[in-house]
C-alpha cells in the first residue's frame, strides 16, 4: 500500500484506500515472473517433437493442440504482464499465422536474461536500448541470409507448407495436405505486375468428422452445408447455370400495418390466386433465363418450391452472405437483389451441382468451376477433436504459403537462422562500449533458446547439441540446424526444412517489443472495488 504520502502538514491520501501498489524491483520481478511462466507453458510444444496440451473449458469442452496461439487463447490469463505475452501470440497469429510458440518462448527468454542484468544493477533503459539495437541487427542478418525465390515456385511452396505441418499433429499426412494447401493458395492468388496477393477469405474451409485425414480434399468450387429445399427437386445437375439471389422468393409483408377487407369468398380466392401468380412469375423469370440451380440468401416460399421443382430447378435457401460472395467468385456469377433485372450474363456456371451425403448430413457441392477465384477445402478425420486440430494446422500452413507468395524470401528452419544470428550478434556486441554490450550479448543468448528448446523437446542432450551446432556454424555452414525428426544436426536446406522470412521477422519484432514494454514498467497500481 503506497496511497498515503507523508508531508510536513500531515498525511495526504493520493490513491483510494483499497489501491495496491508495487514499486521498482518488486514490480519488475513480478511482471517478469508472470511472463516467464506463460513462456514456460508453451515451451514443451515447440518443434517437430513438441507435445500437445489438453485444455478443458468451464463447460467441459476439450481442445487438444500444440498451437501456441490457441493454447494461450483458451486459458484464461489474469496477470496483466502475462496478458501481454498472450497478445504477442495473437499478433503473430493474425499477421503471419505461424511462429506463435517461438515468439512467446523467445519473449520469455529475453525477459529471463534481462532479469540477470537487473540483478547486476543494469538500468532497464540500457537493457531496452541494447535489445532494440540487437533486434535491428538480427533483422539485417536475416535479410542477408534469406534466399529469394519465385513466388509461384510450386516446389518451394510445397516445402514451406510441409515444414509448417511437421510440428503439428498432421505431420504424418503432410505430403497429401501440403499439396492441397498449395493448390488452394495458387488458385486464389492474384497477380499485379510482378507481385502476388492472396486473400484467404476466398478459401472456404468446411470440416466434417468421418473418414480419415487423407480423405481431405480441395473442391474447385464451393461446398454449402445446406440441403436441397424440396424433395421433388433434382439432386444432381450437370452443366449448372446458377442464379445467386439475395432476396426472398416469397410475397413480402408490408412495412406498415395494413389490412385487406374481404366481403366475398370469391375475393379471398382471387387474393390467394394473385399471390400464387406473383410467385409463379418470379419462378418463370428464372426458368426463362435458363437457370437450373438457384442459390437464395433468404427464404423460399412453399409455393415457389413447388414451381421450382416442376421446372426441374435445384434450389438451396438461407445461404450465408459470405458464401454468396464466395459463390460469385467461384462461378463467375453476380449476386442480384431484384429478379426483374436478372439476365443470362448474371448467371454463374459450374460443371456439376449435386447434393451429397457427408457423414449424416446432406450438403450441396458446386464443383468444376472454370477459373474459380474461390475454392473449398473439405477436411475429414476420425473425430471432431482431430478435425479441429487439422483445421488449425491447415490455417497455419495456408498463412505461411501466403506469406511466401507475398514476400518471396525464405530461410532454413530447425533453429538455424536463430543460432547463426546469435553468433554474429555476439561478435557485433564487442564493438559497443558500456553496459549496452551486455544487453546485446544477452539478446544473442535468448535467440539460442529456439534451437535449444527444439533439441530438448526431441530428447537430445541440449549442451552437446548446442556445442556441435555452434562449431558447425562457425565453420561457415549457416544452414546447419536441428533435425528433430532424426535427432541429429543437419543442413536444414538440404533436407527441405524451410520457413518464410516474414515469419522469422515477425517473431523478432513482436517478442522484442513485448519484452521492452514489460521492462519499462516500474510501478504497478491496481485499484479494486467499486468507484
Amino acid at each position: 500500500m503506497a496511497s498515503i504520502q507523508q508531508t510536513p502538514n500531515g498525511p495526504v491520501l493520493v490513491l483510494r484506500e483499497s489501491a495496491l501498489q508495487q514499486k521498482g524491483k518488486d514490480a519488475q520481478h513480478n511482471n517478469i515472473a508472470a511472463a516467464k511462466l506463460v513462456a514456460e507453458l508453451v515451451r514443451s510444444s515447440l518443434g517437430p517433437r513438441g507435445l500437445d496440451k489438453m485444455l478443458v473449458d468451464s463447460l467441459g469442452d476439450v481442445t487438444i493442440t500444440n498451437d501456441g496461439a490457441t493454447i494461450l487463447k483458451e486459458i484464461d490469463v489474469q496477470h496483466p504482464a502475462a496478458k501481454m505475452m498472450v497478445e504477442i501470440a495473437k499478433t503473430v497469429d493474425n499477421e503471419v499465422g505461424d511462429g506463435t510458440t517461438s515468439s512467446v518462448v523467445f519473449g520469455g527468454a529475453l525477459l529471463a536474461r534481462a532479469e540477470d542484468l537487473l540483478k547486476k544493477d543494469v538500468h532497464p533503459s540500457v537493457i531496452i536500448e541494447g535489445y532494440q539495437a540487437a533486434a535491428e541487427k538480427t533483422l539485417e542478418i536475416y535479410a542477408e541470409m534469406a534466399k529469394k525465390i519465385k513466388p509461384d515456385d510450386r516446389e518451394t511452396l510445397l516445402k514451406i507448407a510441409t515444414t509448417s505441418m511437421q510440428s503439428k499433429l498432421i505431420s504424418e499426412d503432410s505430403d497429401v495436405l501440403s499439396k492441397i494447401v498449395v493448390d488452394a493458395i495458387l488458385r486464389v492468388a492474384t497477380k499485379k505486375a510482378e507481385t502476388y496477393s492472396v486473400d484467404l477469405e476466398n478459401i472456404k474451409v468446411e470440416k466434417k468428422a468421418g473418414g480419415s485425414i487423407t480423405d481431405t480434399q480441395i473442391i474447385k468450387g464451393i461446398v454449402l452445408d445446406k440441403e436441397v429445399v424440396h424433395s421433388g427437386m433434382p439432386t444432381k445437375i450437370e452443366k449448372a447455370k446458377i442464379a445467386l439471389v439475395n432476396s426472398a422468393l416469397e410475397i413480402e409483408k408490408t412495412e406498415m400495418s395494413s389490412e385487406i377487407r374481404i366481403t366475398d369468398p370469391t375475393q379471398m380466392q382471387m387474393f390467394l390466386e394473385e399471390e400464387n401468380r406473383m410467385i409463379k412469375t418470379m419462378v418463370d423469370k428464372l426458368h426463362n433465363v435458363g437457370v437450373n440451380v438457384l442459390i437464395c440468401q433468404k427464404g423460399i416460399d412453399d409455393i415457389a418450391q413447388h414451381y421450382l421443382a416442376k421446372y426441374g430447378i435445384m434450389a438451396v435457401r438461407r445461404v450465408k452472405e459470405s458464401d454468396m460472395i464466395k459463390l460469385g467468385k467461384a462461378t463467375g456469377g453476380r449476386v442480384i437483389s431484384n429478379l426483374d433485372e436478372l439476365t443470362e450474363k448474371d448467371l454463374g456456371t459450374a460443371d456439376l451441382a449435386h447434393q451429397k451425403k457427408v457423414e449424416s448430413d446432406k450438403w450441396v457441392f458446386i464443383e468444376g468451376c472454370k477459373n474459380p477465384q474461390s475454392v473449398t477445402l473439405l477436411i475429414r478425420g476420425g473425430s471432431q477433436r482431430l478435425i479441429d486440430e487439422v483445421d488449425r494446422s491447415i490455417h497455419d500452413s495456408l498463412m505461411v504459403v501466403k506469406d511466401v507468395i507475398e514476400k518471396p524470401e525464405i530461410v532454413a528452419g530447425g533453429g538455424a537462422p536463430e543460432s547463426y544470428a546469435a553468433s554474429k550478434l555476439k561478435d557485433w556486441a564487442d564493438s559497443f562500449d558500456g553496459r549496452e554490450q551486455l544487453a546485446i550479448k544477452k539478446y544473442a543468448e535468448a535467440l539460442e533458446i529456439i534451437p535449444l528448446t527444439i533439441a530438448e523437446n526431441a530428447g537430445m542432450d541440449p549442451i552437446d547439441t548446442m556445442a556441435t551446432l555452434r562449431a558447425k556454424q562457425n565453420q561457415g555452414r549457416k544452414w546447419t540446424g536441428i533435425d528433430a525428426r532424426n535427432t541429429k544436426i543437419a543442413d536444414m536446406l538440404a533436407i527441405d526444412v524451410v520457413e518464410p522470412l516474414a515469419v522469422k521477422e515477425q517473431i523478432i519484432k513482436s517478442a522484442t517489443e513485448a519484452a521492452c514494454m514489460i521492462l519499462r514498467i516500474d510501478d504497478v497500481i491496481s485499484v479494486s472495488g467499486a468507484r
